[in-house]
């Protein structure tokens, strides 16, 4: 039998193995630490200090589903190592009719070198799951946002009563109405891989009853998947910067890898520089502020 003091030593002692490079933090003086401090681990992973705590003295015992892929995914566990994981904290590894948010140690370190674009990676049913700090610097930073909420289908698709989910300012689509039905017939394609996934059949649901376009989109029957588009993000330091938004699909997952770059040589391109810079930029004054 486990108990929590497994799962808790467990995540300690993944949690020291792997160097904050490796997560694609950056290296501060006078650390004294070779893996992730608890703080950066919960950062990484979406949930709160205390809870990361709670967890490793085995004083939370039954983390959901949700968190402890969250915190696989920030301590690039393997597969073998998440299903442990999972059944450490007395739940079923994810199986091949859910959808997956395991984000593979190699893919997560080809994406944290794409310091020169936005990059975030989204689950099948377009949960945001990961992203680097050029997503956060160009389109807002989506730790800000609910977990529940960062999701890319209900930012096309809002319902009434929806805060902001992936973009925290102005996003025109070069062609709405093909953005549109682009991802309403991929939710439809993944509601065929991922038949018994609860979250994706209740983002349907929602969908369906509080967003009319989305139902009409739906009633069509269209199957696709949603691959590539032109944005133009309205940035509050820069001004407006197109970009070229591509869409990579990462094996039988389906999680959906999301590209957005500027034409080389552009005005946008230089906007694009700026916008990331003042995200490094403001990213220095929160750890100034935080004492770290």
């Amino acid at each position: 039998m486990t108990t929590a003091t497994d799962l808790g030593s467990t995540i300690r002692a993944w949690r020291d193995r792997l160097p904050p490079a490796a997560a694609g933090l950056p290296a501060r003086r006078g650390r004294r630490t070779t893996g992730l401090r608890r703080e950066e681990l919960a950062e990484l992973a979406g949930v709160s200090v205390d809870y990361v705590v709670r967890l490793e003295q085995g004083r939370a015992t039954t983390p959901s589903a949700q968190v402890v892929a969250a915190l696989a995914r920030a301590l690039q566990l393997s597969t073998d190592e998440r299903d442990h994981l999972f059944r450490l904290a007395s739940l079923a590894p994810p199986s091949s009719g859910l959808v997956s948010e395991h984000l593979t140690p190699s893919v997560h370190r080809v994406l944290s070198r794409l310091d020169d674009a936005a990059v975030a990676v989204f689950a099948a049913d377009w949960q945001l799951v990961w992203w680097n700090s050029g997503w956060a610097a160009l389109l807002g930073d989506p730790a800000t946002v609910p977990v529940a909420v960062r999701n890319f289908a209900r930012c096309v698709f809002p319902v009434a009563g929806d805060p902001a989910t992936v973009a925290q300012w102005p996003v025109v689509v070069h062609d709405q109405a093909h953005t549109e039905a682009a991802v309403a017939s991929d939710l439809r394609r993944a509601t065929g891989r991922f038949p018994h996934d609860p979250r994706l059949a209740a983002l349907v649901t929602r969908l369906l009853d509080g967003n009319a376009r989305f139902a009409e989109l739906w009633a069509d029957g269209t199957v696709s998947a949603h691959r590539e588009d032109r944005k133009v993000v309205h940035h509050p330091a820069v001004g407006p910067v197109t970009v070229d938004c591509d869409t990579l699909t990462d094996g039988e997952a389906d999680l959906k890898i999301v590209v957005m770059t500027a034409v080389p040589g552009s005005d946008d391109e230089s906007r694009f520089r700026l916008a990331l810079l003042a995200g490094v930029q403001g990213e220095d004054v929160v750890r100034t502020r935080a004492g770290s």
